[in-house]
């Protein structure tokens, strides 16, 4: 092989290794004459077969690869990996009441002008409004109680019991309710002996309590109507009781955070129950200063609290039954409401509590 096939600088001072200067072995030809040896060509290295082949699937792999990129991947594992970024929070909602507000509205206003008409014209068509909501109160409660629990309390002597203790306070005084509510319980006990005796005591001990629930806590209205001023006395322990519930709910909606009974009515805080008192003392001062002979402002917010107390209470006290019995309202008479023992439900323990303070403060008559 010629030199300049590795490359090597020609011309003279350069000497060859001892295997370059020897001589070959055959004829000796001279360097200089016309018989020198032509240099072989320089020809690139050439992979072998197997590389090549090699080579060419690689290439082939790559070519397959970039076309998949183009055209779409073809593995999950393939897909272009983006920064995750963190979810943003949800926008916060407005509260809203769990009810129909422009039904209970509606409802609201034309039961208080039923009310309002009836008590300032006669004073007997107020009794008879009192005793309706008593027969369907009684109705409502009994229903579910037969519905959830299989209590059959008897409905026909609760209900006719029920009036005449309404009309009895009207008429007669305490003494009189308390006889028509002593008959109506010996009513309810005998009624029940004409069935099987299995459940007797469950459905008498039901009987009674709704007597004493319902129409007896109910005739203490018809009561404060019997006074000289006795429509104002009702108008003032109405006006109170809504004024409570509604400090409660505007309150507790708004700034509510602290549960006051959260296993009886998780709705129910204890801002609530503060919007409550603060209403219904401003409310109670206003109605004993301008609308009860002889009351005082103090008295008011004396009474005010009162009110607070038991509408809450009573509030309490049939949550905890329709949790017991497992529903959400006793009845669906009323749209936006519920029944009328949804409505009656702060109202019944709280008329004798009024009742009383007023008597207290200004007399009974």
């Amino acid at each position: 092989m010629n030199d300049s096939s590795w490359g090597a600088p020609q011309g003279a001072g350069f000497r060859g290794t001892p295997e370059m200067t020897a001589a070959p072995a055959g004829p000796v030809h001279d360097v200089h004459g016309a018989q020198q040896t032509r240099p072989m060509p320089i020809v690139p290295d050439v992979p072998d077969a197997g590389r090549d082949v090699g080579r060419e699937a690689e290439n082939r792999d790559d070519r397959d690869r970039d076309a998949a990129h183009v055209g779409g991947p073809l593995f999950r594992d393939e897909m272009p990996q983006e920064p995750m970024s963190t979810p943003l929070p949800p926008p916060p909602q407005k509260k809203r009441a769990g009810r129909d507000l422009r039904a209970a509205i509606g409802v609201g206003l034309g039961l208080g002008a039923v009310i309002v008409v009836s008590l300032f014209i006669v004073k007997a068509v107020f009794v008879g409004v009192i005793a309706l909501a008593v027969v369907v109160g009684l109705w409502e409660l009994t229903s579910r109680l037969k519905e959830r629990k299989d209590i059959d309390a008897p409905l026909v002597p609760l209900a006719v019991g029920g009036v005449a203790m309404v009309v009895a306070g009207y008429a007669r005084g305490p003494e009189g309710a308390w006889i028509a509510m002593a008959l109506t319980a010996l009513a309810v006990l005998v009624q029940r002996m004409t069935r099987p005796p299995e459940g007797y005591l469950k459905d008498v001990t039901a009987g009674v309590f709704a007597a004493f629930y319902v129409p007896f806590l109910a005739t203490f209205v018809a009561l404060m109507l019997t006074a000289d001023d006795g429509e104002w006395r009702v108008l003032t322990f109405l006006v109170l009781t809504v004024v409570s519930d509604t400090g409660a709910y505007a309150v507790g909606w708004r700034f509510g955070k602290h549960k006051l009974a959260p296993r009886i009515s998780p709705g129910k805080t204890r801002e609530g129950l503060l919007g409550a008192v603060a209403f219904a003392m401003a409310g109670g001062a206003l109605c004993m200063e301008f609308l009860i002979d002889g009351g005082a402002w103090w008295q008011g917010l004396l009474l005010g609290l009162g009110v607070a107390a038991s509408a809450t209470l009573g509030d309490l006290g049939e949550s905890m039954i329709k949790r017991d019995l497992g529903i959400k309202d006793m009845g669906t008479l009323l749209p936006g409401h519920g029944g009328i023992m949804d409505r009656l439900d702060s109202l019944l323990p709280t008329a004798p509590v009024v009742w009383l303070l007023l008597v207290l403060f200004v007399g009974s008559t």
